[in-house]
């Protein structure tokens, strides 16, 4: 089954199973901005598409598909991370698929920084996470580097300080309402 790229207006249908990999739908000398809209607030993410081509795809992929409406950022650790993107909202789900590591330098993680969330080597799929505080930016360079905030550091500051349970998952979930895509050249 061929695996089509979806409308770079976002009138696709939202999907959310894919049979593998999508073929490159991006150019990598555009450059792509993310709106994250949540039930707390708007983040505005700058992707990385030239030194993690692979990864921006596939996030730019599956957010034309709608994938991410509606799901929840299921873990959140304040001055960590906040991690979304999980289908089941368990932290095991996926679109899938997998694909292969683009990992910064130690170092490079910053407050605000999207990454992509893994089960080891070289099993990216749809869960992210966003860097909120110290102990993330300590993080070693095992996680695809693929973004980072330009604008809703203070949305990002809100959700990390959010009511945890069990498994670090909120207490009141915290939603990804939408996920849009610009694109310019």
């Amino acid at each position: 089954m061929t695996i089509e790229c979806p409308a770079a207006d976002g009138s696709s249908e939202r999907q959310t199973k894919f049979s593998g990999e999508p073929p490159m739908c991006i150019d990598v000398s555009h450059t792509y901005e993310a709106t994250i809209v949540t039930n707390h607030g708007t983040m505005v993410a700058f992707l990385f598409s030239e030194r993690a081509p692979r990864t921006v795809n596939s996030f730019v992929f599956l957010a034309r598909y709608h994938y991410f409406d509606g799901l929840t950022f299921h873990r959140i650790i304040q001055d960590f991370v906040i991690q979304g993107g999980c289908p089941e909202g368990s932290g095991r789900g996926g679109p899938g698929y997998r694909f292969a590591d683009e990992l910064p330098k130690a170092g490079e993680y910053a407050v605000g920084s999207l990454a992509m969330a893994n089960a080891g080597p070289d099993t990216n799929g749809s869960q992210f996470f966003v860097i909120s505080g110290g102990s993330g930016m300590r993080l070693p360079p095992d996680y695809s580097l693929f973004g980072k905030l330009i604008s809703g550091l203070d949305v990002l500051d809100e959700i990390q300080k959010v009511r945890t349970g069990r498994g670090d998952q909120p207490v009141d979930p915290v939603v990804i309402e939408s996920i849009t895509i610009a694109e310019s050249e």
